[in-house]
């Protein structure tokens, strides 16, 4: 059952990542998270990869201290796999597509949204910790008991958006460069991420976690 966790967990964190390079190739706005540390970015005036750690061990803190077992190694995962996954899956479709139409930034939009969700779920119902910002709304789920996931997780995509707007515009960022982070896929991922996710879990992760046998490893 170990082994298959830690497949899941993998698998989950390389498709998160190749579909987030899917997203930022498509061009219509950067995920919830992404829209409140690009806003974050312009208010604080030092490196983003500085600030992206920062921002990140204030919520392995947060973690830390209501649930701790979110923390592990998904967790890490995320963290060191993740963006150098994402950046190598967004170069590659640059070169081999170097200017889409808008019918196939559309179908990687897509692709990226539905796999984006399904790669969440995966590592999620693995059990060995999640991304920093995933924590919060399992948190408040399952730990604080204020309601379902779904909607937890669209309070904090909305959340993250409206800060991340808020905070660009504290900065004296113009009104018109707003629309360099935050699209209709930035609004569409803030509403329609955690229900999806969440039928993901019901679907297809659960029921993958419970079946005999390991993944890719025979029973």
């Amino acid at each position: 059952m170990k082994s298959k966790r830690i497949i899941m967990s993998l698998l989950g964190v390389v498709i998160t990542a190749i579909s987030i390079g899917a997203f930022k190739f498509a061009e219509f706005g950067v995920d919830p998270f992404q829209s409140f540390m690009s806003g974050m970015d312009t208010l604080i005036p030092i490196d983003f990869g500085t600030l992206y750690v920062i921002i990140n061990t204030v919520l392995i803190l947060f973690s830390f201290l209501f649930d701790r077992h979110y923390i592990g190694i998904a967790t890490l995962m995320n963290l060191f796999l993740l963006g150098y996954v994402a950046d190598f899956a967004l170069g590659l479709l640059i070169s081999l597509i170097p200017e889409p139409t808008c019918f196939v930034r559309v179908a990687f939009f897509l692709f990226g949204f539905l796999f984006l969700c399904l790669g969440s779920s995966l590592y999620m119902s693995s059990d060995l910790g999640v991304s920093t910002y995933d924590a919060i709304a399992l948190i408040f789920t399952n730990k604080w008991r204020q309601g379902k996931f779904k909607a937890m997780r669209i309070c904090t995509d909305i959340t993250c958006v409206g800060l991340g707007i808020s905070t660009y515009l504290i900065s004296d960022g113009p009104a018109n460069g707003i629309s360099s982070f935050i699209g209709i896929g930035t609004i569409f991922t803030a509403f329609c991420m955690g229900p999806l996710i969440d039928l993901f879990n019901k679907k297809i992760s659960k029921p993958l976690l419970q079946s005999k046998g390991n993944i890719g490893i025979p029973a």
